[in-house]
C-alpha cells in the first residue's frame, strides 16, 4: 500500500473528518489520497491560507473535543502555518500538522524549498520543535506506524497540544505496511485519562465543605476534560457558584443562578469584587490563572486560599503556591467528588444579595482627521448599542467566536453565551484574523440547523477576510459580524493611554467591508448587510433571519469611539451598571462621575 493511502486511512480509522489545508507540490500526494479514499468519511477543506487552515483545525478540535488536522506544503506554506500551530500550543490545542517537503535526495543540495538544515536552509526540525509537543521526519517507509502512533498519542496525552510530521514528497509513492488491525482502538487504550482515588480528592471535597464562600473558577481546560458534565453537575448538585475565566465562559449555563460572570481582563466588575472581597476558597479547574485571567485580582491572589486541579499544573505554580493541588483529569476528579458527595451530602451557603454588573459604555475623545469617516443618516451606531441588539440574535446551539481588540472585549463583556452553546477565543498567540478562518472549524461537523456568530474587527477582516469565501464556498450558516471603524482599536486605545494620543501605524483610509465581502459570492450564496443605526442594524438582522442556511458578512459602520471594558485601560472605580440574565433591554450611558481622573484624556461623557 502507498504511504499516502495507508495515512489517510489512518485518519478516517482516528474519525477525523476534515484536513484543513492550502496543496502545493509537496503535499498534493495526500490530497490526491483523500480524494480517492476519503468518500464520505474524510474531506478536503481548502483554506485561503496556512495560517487560516491551521486556525480551522484548532478551533475543530476544540469545539468538537476532537483531533485537527491540517496541512501544508513546504516553503512558505510551511512558514504560513506555524502562526496558528503556536496558537494551538499555546492553549494546548490537539493539532496534527503534515507538512511535505523537498525530495530526500535534494536535501542539501539546492531543492526547491529546502528546509532541512544543510548549509544555509531553515532546520524545519528545530523551528517546529519550538511550538509543538513532538515532531518527526517520515524519512523511511518504515517510519510512518512509530511517528504517527507516537504524534497522535503525545497531541491528545495529559496536556494536550499540536503536533508536526513531515514527509518528503517522494516518501508518499513508497510502500508501506497497511494500517495494523485494531490501531486506532489500541491507540485510544494508550491515552485513558489515569484513574482518581477517592483518597486523592477526599480533601478538596472537604475543603469545599468547610468553607463559608468558596467559587469555582472553570477555564477552557474543562471543555478538553475527560467529562465537562461532571464539573458543571457537581456545582449544580451543591449550589456552588461558578465564574469563568474568558476562553471558559461555555462550560457553565450562563442563565444559571449559579453564573456570577466572568474573571479577566474583560471580565465583570461584580466578578472581580465578590473574589477578592468575600470568596474565601477559590477551586481552579482548568486553567492556569495566566495574565489575561487574573490581572483584576491583582495582590488579592495572594491572601486567597486556592485549590488547583488540572491535568498538568506546572504552569500554574509557577505563577500561584495553591493550598491544594490535584494534577489529574478534572472529569476524573469531579466524578469522584459526586461519589463523595453520596457518601456526605452538602450544600454551599446561598449566595445573598450579588448582583451581576458590567462597565457602563463610555465614548472615547474624538480622534484627529474624524472627516475621513463616512456621515451616518441619524444618530449613529455605537459599538455597545449594536452589541445589545446582537445578544438576542445569537444561536442556541450554535457557536459564538471573538476575535482580539476592543469589538472583542466588549463583546464577550456585554454578550451571554445562549443555551448548549460554544464560545472560543484564541488568547495564547492572541492572533488577530483567528476567528474569522476558526468559525470554519468550528461549524463543519455541527448538527444540522446549528449556526455560529463571529464578531470581528475590520483589521481581522482586512488579514483573513478571504476565509468567508470558504465558508461560501462550503456553503455554512456563519454570520460573520465585522465592527468596521477604520482603525486597529485598541491599539488606538493604548496610544492615547499611554502615547499622549500620538497615532502612529493604527489607522488606515476607510474600507467599505460590505462592498469587499460582496465579491465572494453572488446573493444567492452569500447574505450581505450593512448598519450605521440602531435602525439599520435591526432592519438588516431581520433580514438576514430570512437567509438562516446561507453565509453572511454584517458590516457595522462606527463613527464614534468607546472604551473598551478592558481593566488595563480602567481604574477601579469606572461606572458599572447592573444587568439582567433575561432579553436584552439595550445599554443606557451615563456621565462620568466627578472624580474620575483626569489622566485618561480619551474619556469624554456621553451624549446619549
Amino acid at each position: 500500500m502507498k504511504l499516502s493511502d495507508a495515512l489517510v486511512k489512518a485518519l478516517i480509522s482516528l474519525n477525523v473528518r476534515y484536513v484543513f489545508g492550502v496543496s502545493g507540490a509537496n503535499i498534493e500526494h495526500l490530497h490526491d489520497a483523500i480524494y480517492r479514499l476519503g468518500k464520505g468519511k474524510l474531506q478536503s477543506v481548502m483554506a485561503k491560507s496556512e495560517d487560516g487552515a491551521a486556525f480551522m483545525a484548532d478551533s475543530h478540535a476544540r469545539v468538537h473535543r476532537t483531533l485537527g488536522v491540517c496541512c501544508a506544503t513546504s516553503g512558505g506554506g510551511m512558514m504560513n502555518l506555524i502562526a496558528g500551530i503556536a496558537e494551538s500550543y499555546a492553549e494546548s490545542v490537539p493539532v496534527l500538522a503534515l507538512v511535505g517537503q523537498p525530495p530526500l535526495a535534494l536535501e542539501g543540495r539546492g531543492a526547491f524549498q529546502d528546509s532541512s538544515g544543510i548549509g544555509s536552509t531553515v532546520d524545519a526540525m528545530k523551528l517546529w520543535g519550538a511550538v509543538a509537543k513532538y515532531v518527526g521526519k517520515i524519512s523511511k517507509p518504515d517510519d510512518l506506524w512509530y511517528h504517527l502512533t507516537e504524534a497522535v498519542k503525545v497531541a491528545i496525552s495529559g496536556r494536550p497540544g499540536p503536533v508536526v510530521l513531515m514527509f518528503p514528497r517522494d516518501i508518499f509513492e513508497q510502500e508501506v505496511e497497511p494500517c495494523p488491525e485494531n490501531w486506532a482502538d489500541d491507540l485510544r487504550n494508550l491515552i485513558c485519562p489515569t484513574p482518581v482515588t477517592l483518597d486523592m480528592i477526599r480533601p478538596l471535597f472537604e475543603e469545599i465543605c468547610r468553607a463559608k464562600n468558596p467559587v469555582l473558577l472553570m477555564g477552557h481546560g474543562v471543555r478538553r476534560c475527560s467529562d465537562p458534565q461532571a464539573v458543571v453537575n457537581f456545582a449544580l448538585s451543591v449550589g456552588l457558584p461558578v465564574v469563568t475565566t474568558l476562553s471558559g465562559r461555555g462550560e457553565f449555563p450562563n442563565d444559571d443562578p449559579l453564573y456570577l460572570g466572568m474573571l479577566g481582563v474583560a471580565g465583570h466588575p461584580s466578578v472581580h469584587t465578590y473574589l477578592k472581597d468575600q470568596a474565601d476558597l477559590l477551586i481552579v479547574v482548568g486553567s492556569d490563572l495566566n495574565i489575561m485571567t487574573r490581572q483584576p485580582l491583582g495582590c488579592a491572589l495572594v491572601d486567597k486560599k486556592i485549590a488547583v486541579v488540572n491535568v498538568d499544573v506546572g504552569e500554574i505554580t509557577r505563577i500561584i503556591s495553591p493550598a491544594l493541588v490535584i494534577e489529574a483529569d478534572p472529569g476524573m476528579v469531579f466524578k469522584a467528588l459526586l461519589e463523595l458527595l453520596k457518601q456526605k451530602p452538602f450544600k454551599v451557603k446561598p449566595l445573598q444579595g450579588y448582583v451581576p454588573q458590567i462597565f457602563n459604555p463610555v465614548l472615547a475623545s474624538p480622534i484627529p482627521l474624524e472627516d475621513r469617516k463616512p456621515k451616518a443618516d441619524g444618530s449613529p451606531l455605537l459599538q455597545s448599542e449594536a452589541i445589545a441588539i446582537l445578544q438576542d440574535f445569537l444561536p442556541e446551539s450554535g457557536h459564538l467566536l471573538y476575535d482580539a481588540g476592543n469589538c472583542a472585549a466588549a463583546s464577550l463583556h456585554m454578550t451571554r453565551v445562549p443555551p448548549g452553546s460554544s464560545s472560543t477565543i484564541a488568547l495564547g498567540m492572541g492572533g488577530m484574523g483567528y476567528a474569522i478562518a476558526g468559525a470554519i472549524g468550528a461549524q463543519l461537523g455541527s448538527p444540522l440547523g446549528a449556526r455560529t456568530v463571529v464578531f470581528a474587527g475590520d483589521g481581522a477582516f482586512l488579514m483573513t477576510g478571504f476565509e468567508i469565501h470558504t465558508a461560501v464556498d462550503l456553503g455554512l450558516p456563519i454570520l460573520f459580524v465585522v465592527f468596521n471603524n477604520n482603525m486597529h482599536g485598541m491599539c488606538v486605545t493604548r496610544q492615547q493611554l499611554f502615547f499622549e494620543s500620538r497615532l502612529e501605524c493604527v489607522r488606515y483610509a476607510p474600507v467599505n467591508i460590505a462592498l469587499s465581502a460582496r465579491g465572494f459570492g453572488t446573493t444567492d450564496r452569500l447574505w450581505v448587510g450593512s448598519a450605521g443605526t440602531v435602525d439599520e442594524l435591526r432592519y438588516q438582522l431581520e433580514d438576514y433571519s430570512n437567509h438562516p442556511d446561507l453565509p453572511g458578512v454584517l458590516e457595522l459602520r462606527l463613527l464614534h469611539e468607546e472604551v473598551p471594558p478592558f481593566t488595563p485601560f480602567l481604574p477601579e472605580y469606572a461606572p458599572t451598571i447592573p444587568v439582567g440574565k433575561g432579553k436584552s433591554k439595550g445599554i443606557s450611558h451615563t456621565k462620568l462621575p466627578s472624580n474620575f481622573p483626569e489622566n485618561l484624556p480619551f474619556l469624554v461623557p456621553s451624549p446619549h
